[in-house]
C-alpha cells in the first residue's frame, strides 16, 4: 500500500488478522506486545495510520476498525473494562495513569447489577480478608463507580492512601469496613473520612 512504511503495513495486517480471528480490535498494549515496542510507539503508528485514512479509531477501548471491513460483532457485544493498579483518592476512569490493562467481559454476566450507567473498572485482590465471601487472593473484581452505597455492599475504598475491599456498614455513627474472615478485624472510619471508589458487582478468576 503506497504511503505506508513497512512497520505500518505490518501493524495494519496484524489489526486485520486479529479482528478476523478474535472478532474484536486489538488494544494499543496488544499491538505493542506483538511487535515488542513501547505502547507510545504503537500508539504513534496507529495515529499515523489514522491520519493516512487506512483505519478508524475513537477514544474508546478496542475501537480500531478498518474501512470497508465487516463489523466486529464480538466487540459490539462485549465490555472492555480497565484494570486499575493502585488507586488514590481520585475517581476511577479519570486516572488513566493507573490503567494497567483491559479485560473483556460479556455484559450479560453483570447486566442485572450494572444499572446506573456509571463507569466500570477492575482491581486485583490482594490478601484473604474477604475469603468467606468467596473473594480470594488474585481474583479480579469488577466494580462500578458509586455515588451512593447501600449498607451491606462490598465496596472498594481508599483508606490510609491504600485500597481495601470490605463489606460496608454504619455502626455507632461511623462507617464500618467489615471483613469476611474471622482472622481480620473491622475498621471504623469517620463518615467524612472514607473515600469509596466503587461497589463490587462481579468477579473474574483464573484457574
Amino acid at each position: 500500500m503506497k504511503g505506508l512504511t513497512d512497520k505500518q503495513k505490518q501493524i495494519l495486517d496484524f489489526i486485520g488478522k486479529y479482528g478476523q480471528e478474535q472478532g474484536m480490535a486489538p488494544t494499543i498494549n496488544e499491538i505493542s506486545d506483538h511487535f515488542d515496542v513501547t505502547p507510545a510507539t504503537a500508539f504513534a503508528h496507529v495515529k499515523a495510520l489514522q491520519r493516512k485514512g487506512v483505519l478508524n479509531r475513537s477514544s474508546k477501548a478496542r475501537s480500531i476498525s478498518l474501512p470497508g471491513t465487516p463489523k466486529m460483532h464480538h466487540f459490539s457485544m462485549s465490555l472492555s473494562i480497565p484494570v486499575l493498579g493502585r488507586i488514590s483518592a481520585g475517581i476511577p476512569g479519570e486516572v488513566e495513569e493507573h490503567v494497567e490493562r483491559y479485560v473483556t467481559l460479556d455484559p450479560s454476566l453483570i447486566a442485572n447489577r450494572a444499572l446506573n450507567g456509571q463507569p466500570l473498572f477492575a482491581v486485583k485482590v490482594q490478601g484473604e480478608s474477604m475469603r468467606d465471601a468467596g473473594i480470594l487472593d488474585g481474583d479480579l473484581l469488577i466494580a462500578q463507580k458509586a455515588d451512593k452505597v447501600k449498607i451491606g455492599d462490598v465496596v472498594i475504598a481508599c483508606l490510609d492512601d491504600a485500597v481495601t475491599v470490605k463489606y460496608i456498614y454504619l455502626t455507632d455513627g461511623k462507617w464500618e469496613l467489615r471483613p469476611a474472615n474471622s482472622e481480620f478485624s473491622s475498621r471504623f472510619v469517620d463518615l467524612d473520612k472514607l473515600q469509596v471508589q466503587g461497589t463490587v458487582i462481579g468477579l473474574m478468576r483464573q484457574y
